[in-house]
């Protein structure tokens, strides 16, 4: 049962003494987590291993946009409950690309005094100070060319019962991100049909899971096309007699969605009986916000 700690200056430097928001790959620790030593979040929190590390998710939304993330073929890294600098200085960035070496940026507490919004602060035992805001995910993707590129990404449950503070500190995140050359959307639930979001985190295990091999995922992708018009596990069973085994069936399927190698209809839900149904690749991509970078306005 999560604990109902508050927010408070001592607790945000216990944060910064434990490095919370410090590291990248395996080695990130994100600034908010799942635990009972952290104040409980708003919504369902969510733990999901992912490339070796731990996935601290603060709400559904985040659960489902993480899965949208991992869907893109060149994310490297996902650092979730990004700590965005109170003041100005380095880019975070640097510590992925040598080419923010000589970026300063301003940080949040200039930024609100430049957007003419009040900077948001914690208070406790007495004392005050500066609030740490934080992005609920930053991608880091790799190009064609070799080079990095970033994409942050917030989520909210509902844009229209939207404060008109939490859109003045939306603002403020977006500012932060632009001013660093870095793409910010704001994904909601009325970018994408929720039936896709519930058919990815029922076939999680499989889309997921253990790896399979190039030549099974073109075994899903060779037999699905082969089956089109039959139920879903008419295609499961083919291809588990092909490669011998159900559950390798299952994962290839799924790692071949997972991949765009298999553009399959998501919005479908989870029936078996049912035929599989295969959209273009550009369609197929439109069901994903984070591909298709889509955002909600403030």
């Amino acid at each position: 049962m999560r604990t109902q700690k508050r927010f408070t200056p001592d607790l945000l430097k216990r944060f910064a003494r434990l490095g919370r928001g410090t590291g990248t790959y395996q080695d990130y620790i994100p600034w908010h987590r799942v635990g009972r030593g952290d104040p409980a979040s708003m919504g369902r929190s969510h733990l999901m291993m992912w490339r070796g590390r731990q996935r601290e998710l603060l709400s559904d939304g985040e659960w489902v946009g993480l899965l949208f993330a991992t869907m893109l073929n060149n994310v490297v890294d996902v650092r979730e409950q990004h700590k965005l600098c109170p003041n100005d200085g380095s880019s975070e960035l640097l510590d992925y690309d040598v080419r923010f070496a000589e970026q300063f940026v301003p940080g949040t507490l200039s930024i609100a005094r430049q957007l003419g919004v009040k900077h948001p602060r914690v208070n406790g035992k007495g004392c005050s100070d500066d609030w740490t805001m934080s992005t609920d995910q930053v991608l880091v993707l790799m190009l064609p060319s070799g080079q990095l590129e970033f994409l942050a990404v917030a989520y909210k449950p509902d844009r229209k019962a939207l404060s008109k503070r939490a859109r003045q500190l939306l603002s403020v995140e977006k500012e932060y991100w632009e001013v660093r050359g870095v793409k910010w959307i704001l994904v909601t639930p009325e970018l994408f049909d929720k039936s896709v979001g519930l058919t990815l985190r029922r076939v999680l295990p499989w889309g997921l899971g253990t790896p399979v091999s190039p030549s099974a995922i073109r075994a899903a992708v060779d037999v699905v096309e082969q089956t089109l018009g039959y139920t879903f596990t008419y295609a499961l069973d083919t291809l588990a007699d092909c490669l011998g085994d159900k559950d390798l069936a299952q994962r290839s399927i799924w790692q071949a969605v997972w991949s765009g190698a298999l553009p399959m209809d998501l919005r479908r839900g989870w029936r078996p009986h049912l035929p599989i149904e295969l959209l273009s690749p550009e369609t197929f991509v439109l069901l994903n916000p984070v591909a298709s970078r889509r955002s909600s306005w403030i």
